[in-house]
């Protein structure tokens, strides 16, 4: 049966065993259905370390109904240390949609020390969620194959290995048997498999176990990754740089200053001496009313800057990045060494860019804007009731269209989209708002609600307003403290014009949240 997506995995969830957590020591426990209602609830008052996770225990059951009977709601581990690990997770994906399993969700991506067998690499875990008409045992079947195709042989038990693929649940069902028991029989006492577990209920809404859960995992050494270059970002130990490399002439800040190629690598030069970790280059504008340019026209901008920013030496470990909506652009710009995408529609002006940055397999930002340039400003698109609570189901709906195309959830950053489609009472509630933004997304998937945020105000207009400043380039000052305010407030990347002082505001909160950790520590 295909269960209802909102209570679905909880109701999975409750077929697992029960565990809490009290300083790193597991008690295994049954649970009742009235523990199972409330045992969150009570998590608030108990200390810090005990982390109450909903379950209750299980018994050997006949496979009756299990078998092919219509979709069946499963949730799958992923897991690799060998080799190229994120490749071989794009690779597993790949083979299980064409082996019968309709992936709908994807947990987040983490990077975990191993267990059990320490001497070996760190490992890369996530889980999918998705549907099946394979029976239990046939699913198995797939799985196994699919390991074994990929390079999986037989070694030490829980040593390393290419790739491991475990049935977590399917659908309600209890199954012990010689070959499969599920739930899996080891969930309750894995760090590395409840994390993308929880990463993939609906809600968090009326649910305690995802704070507690990463509170938890912060001691047990699980960091959230983004798999960018050859590279894994982790976006939570400081917030990222991303510089901007305008080649258009009508940009609203510096238009034409960086048409000619050897002014733009100056300045691609300039901005990673400052501190910039990514370089977001663009060839159209998208300020309002800007006339928008075809593929071709803004492959001409974009093509001699990119072949020759790529060869300078000042880029080694550095990252690049496409601003565009255009599917044919950004196919061609990570051709010739590009990151990631950054496309300011999410999506809505050109929703083939969606297959396209799944198949590239890089990182795909998805910004918050109502119609194009030429419309988002209109009063139609101007309206809103509570915009941080608006920003977050529009975002949402555009990440799920991402995700259902087959970009995973650990290659998806967000974008409230400061300056598009709002005004300036809208951009500062935004930017104070973006925690509430994160939460309100948690309400419609825990996991969603985790991925990076870029925040881009710099140079816009709204601060221009505030600090009566008509010319953009006299805005840097107010951008870092717009910026300083954003990281504050939960920005991993901001996106700005003078990497100079943004940097600074990026170093003084970094130090700012050492200092209150220190201060957590000492008492």
């Amino acid at each position: 049966m295909l269960l209802h997506p909102k209570g679905s995995l909880r109701k999975m969830f409750s077929s697992a065993t029960a565990a809490s957590y009290y300083g790193g020591v597991i008690k295994t426990r049954p649970l009742s259905a009235f523990d199972l209602r409330h045992s969150t609830s009570s998590s608030n008052k108990a200390s810090r370390h005990v982390i109450p996770l909903k379950a209750r225990s299980f018994t050997q059951s006949s496979l009756g109904g299990c078998s092919g009977s219509g979709d069946q709601e499963i949730v799958i581990a992923m897991g690799s240390n060998v080799g190229d690990r994120v490749s071989t997770f794009d690779r597993a994906l790949q083979m299980m949609k064409t082996s019968g399993v309709n992936v709908t969700r994807h947990a987040c991506l983490y990077e975990t020390a191993p267990a059990y067998v320490t001497d070996q690499p760190r490992f890369l875990n996530s889980a999918v969620r998705g549907t099946t008409r394979l029976g239990p045992h046939e699913l198995l079947k797939k799985l196994k194959e699919i390991e074994k195709d990929i390079g999986r042989t037989g070694g030490i038990r829980y040593g390393p290995r290419p790739i491991d693929l475990d049935i977590l649940l399917y659908g309600n069902s209890q199954i012990t048997t010689e070959t499969l028991i599920v739930p899996h029989e080891r969930i309750h006492e894995r760090p590395f498999v409840l994390a993308p577990l929880v990463d993939l209920l609906s809600t968090s809404a009326d649910d305690a176990i995802e704070t507690s859960w990463h509170s938890l995992s912060k001691s047990k050494g699980i960091k959230r990754v983004l798999p960018i270059g050859n590279c894994l970002l982790d976006w939570s130990d400081r917030s990222l740089i991303m510089g901007i490399l305008n080649l258009t002439p009508d940009s609203f800040s510096d238009g034409g200053k960086f048409q000619p190629v050897e002014a733009a690598i100056a300045q691609a030069k300039l901005l990673i001496s400052e501190g910039a970790d990514i370089i977001d280059i663009g060839a159209q504008s998208t300020r309002p009313f800007a006339r928008r340019l075809s593929p071709h026209e803004e492959l001409e901008r974009l093509v001699p800057v990119l072949d020759e920013v790529t060869k300078i030496p000042e880029m080694e470990g550095r990252l690049l990045s496409v601003d565009t909506f255009y599917a044919e652009v950004a196919t061609e710009a990570v051709k010739r060494g590009v990151h990631m995408i950054n496309d300011v529609s999410g999506g809505q002006l050109d929703p083939r860019i969606l297959k396209v940055a799944a198949e590239l397999g890089v990182p795909y930002v998805i910004m918050h804007m109502r119609g194009d340039p030429s419309t988002m400003q209109s009063e139609k698109n101007l309206q809103y009731g509570d915009v941080c609570k608006e920003v977050a189901s529009e975002l949402y709906k555009m990440l799920r269209e991402a995700e259902l195309s087959g970009i995973p959830l650990w290659r998806i950053v967000i974008d409230p989209g400061i300056g598009f489609s709002k005004k300036t009472g809208h951009n500062l509630e935004i930017i104070k708002g973006l925690e509430s933004i994160r939460r309100e997304i948690g309400k419609m998937s825990i996991g969603a609600s985790h991925v990076p945020i870029l925040l881009g105000p710099s140079r816009k207009s709204f601060l221009g307003e505030i600090c009566n400043r008509t010319n953009p380039v006299e805005r840097d000052v107010v951008t870092a403290i717009a910026v300083a305010d954003g990281i504050i407030n939960g920005a991993n990347i901001v996106r700005v014009h003078n990497v100079g002082y943004s940097a600074d505001a990026v170093k003084y909160c970094s130090a700012s949240r050492k200092g209150r950790r220190l201060n957590d520590l000492v008492e």
